[in-house]
């Protein structure tokens, strides 16, 4: 992994990717999909990544084919090491990225305000006791503060890390630039990037790349 030690003072990348995710969850309310790009980079070709807003009810209840996917089984070819970083966790110790290494680690920027990503937090606590042995979620709240992150752990029963990126906005740049939430990075055990999802995805998908690095 990249190390990062300096962090620079907030800018007002926080608000757009609130504003974002807003009309996201309107969105999805409304039923709607409709292509976004949400100015990410594709690793491999640098052409921009457009992925859809989905009503996060239908997204979870889609299937996926029980059968692995050429492209699920192991990371790109020219994947990237990912960025490490070091940020409290809800119990104001620090937490570095780079301390799992040796895990596949699932790393989901979120907020507690992001509708579509409350919709995935239930399938990573269960992706987190399924796969307690191998893998570790780390969930990286944007722009939270502590009490109302803790407050929204305890009351999804989440149980795995939870990080707070508040003022932290260099750490979305190094992943992305990240515009949109919820935007989650697949992380293998030698500690490359290997898959991305820039907005919600269904638990499925998220198992069969999770399989596919273990």
């Amino acid at each position: 992994m990249t190390d990062m030690e300096h962090v620079p003072p907030p800018s007002s990348s926080s608000s757009s990717v609130r504003t974002v995710a807003i009309v996201a969850t309107v969105i999805a309310l409304l039923g709607l999909s409709i292509p976004f790009t949400w100015g990410g980079h594709d690793d491999a070709s640098g052409e921009p990544i457009t992925a859809p807003l989905l009503d996060p009810v239908a997204a979870h209840a889609s299937s996926a084919p029980e059968e692995f996917e050429q492209g699920d089984a192991a990371c790109m070819a020219n994947a990237k090491p990912a960025t490490d970083f070091t940020l409290p966790g809800l119990d104001g110790k620090a937490v570095k990225l780079s301390a799992y290494k040796g895990k596949v680690v699932l790393l989901n920027f979120w907020a507690t305000w992001c509708g579509p990503c409350k919709a995935e937090i239930p399938g990573f606590v269960e992706l987190q006791t399924q796969y307690k042995n191998d893998l570790v979620i780390v969930g990286l709240s944007v722009d939270d503060p502590a009490d109302k992150a803790k407050a929204f752990a305890d009351q999804y029963k989440v149980n795995y890390p939870i990080v707070l990126g508040l003022g932290h906005d260099d750490i979305q740049d190094a992943y992305g630039p990240i515009y949109g939430i919820p935007a989650s990075f697949l992380i293998s055990r030698d500690g490359k990037v290997c898959k991305r999802h820039l907005g919600i995805a269904p638990k499925s998908q998220f198992e069969r790349e999770i399989k596919g690095l273990l």
